[in-house]
């Protein structure tokens, strides 16, 4: 897939943190400014909302040019995802399961459905390659937008998350969700951070894109004015009693679900796009099983 152009994923207008060849960056309304060799998101995400935003306010972006390799917006933080959180992802989890009951239950229930995705080694970034199992038939990405949160479980920004997804593996049984989710390369995240201060994440275009051999396979829009639960019910469920003393990752659900007959293959192109964060674009490749 490449290098990536750096203003032609991240949205030129708004207040992002960005994180290239494992610097962080702010930048504003396309210009960048480095935070420094001593400041990493880990350090960053153990601090309060306020002075979080008090640090980052005090970098100036300048007009000097910004090239490298964006890397995924996570250091030691775990992700964790919510599902069934709209109605589509209710009636694709409906049709692959050998039984619907607990999806329909748990879309309407007080507590939400929250899973373990991945810890940052299995998380890939922009351009890199997300993956797909060796003992999976049925694969999918999930396009959804992933809330960032610190050390006290504050809201700091938002980005895009892909999990990825063994469609055949969960529906043959719930109880095998974690071996459908999580593995190497089961998560993309990025291409940037929208600091949560200048950025509503209400009623937001979330695209999907699928590309196999140069031809669209597959392309689909929603929007997270979709989304069943409030974002801050779903921070308040993950926090509690649970501590993340780095912050953490939590993917929202996903509304895009590409139909039965769909499956990815290795090569094929997923871009994923939410309206003022940017794009994040990945290729497939398939797992080779270890002996």
């Amino acid at each position: 897939m490449g290098e990536l152009d750096l203003l032609s994923v991240i949205p030129g207008l708004g207040l992002h943190l960005v994180r290239i060849d494992a610097q962080l960056y702010v930048k504003r309304d396309g210009l960048f400014s480095a935070l420094g060799a001593g400041v990493s998101l880990d350090a960053l995400l153990s601090l309060p909302l306020r002075e979080l935003r008090d640090q980052l306010s005090r970098a100036r972006p300048g007009k000097a040019s910004v090239d490298g390799t964006i890397e995924a917006p996570i250091q030691s933080q775990e992700v964790w995802a919510a599902g069934v959180t709209y109605q589509r992802s209710r009636e694709a989890r409906a049709e692959e399961s050998v039984s619907a009951d607990p999806y329909d239950r748990v879309y309407t229930a007080a507590r939400p459905e929250l899973f373990f995705k991945a810890t940052a080694n299995r998380v890939r970034g922009p351009g890199q390659k997300v993956a797909i199992r060796a003992d999976s038939t049925w694969d999918v990405p999930e396009p959804e937008l992933a809330v960032v949160c610190n050390s006290m479980g504050e809201v700091v920004g938002y980005t895009i998350g892909n999990d990825m997804s063994s469609r055949s593996i969960e529906g043959e049984n719930p109880l095998y969700l974690p071996q459908a989710k999580v593995y190497e390369g089961c998560c993309a995240l990025g291409p940037s951070i929208a600091l949560a201060w200048e950025f509503d994440p209400t009623d937001k275009a979330i695209a999907l894109e699928i590309v196999r051999d140069g031809t669209m396979l597959f392309q689909s829009e929603t929007s997270t004015s979709a989304l069943r639960r409030p974002i801050p019910e779903l921070v308040q469920y993950l926090h509690r009693h649970q501590q993340f003393k780095l912050g953490c990752i939590l993917l929202t659900g996903t509304g895009i679900v590409p139909p039965r007959e769909f499956t990815l293959q290795p090569a094929d192109e997923v871009t994923i796009r939410i309206e003022g964060i940017g794009v994040l674009q990945n290729q497939v490749e398939r797992l080779v099983p270890i002996r």
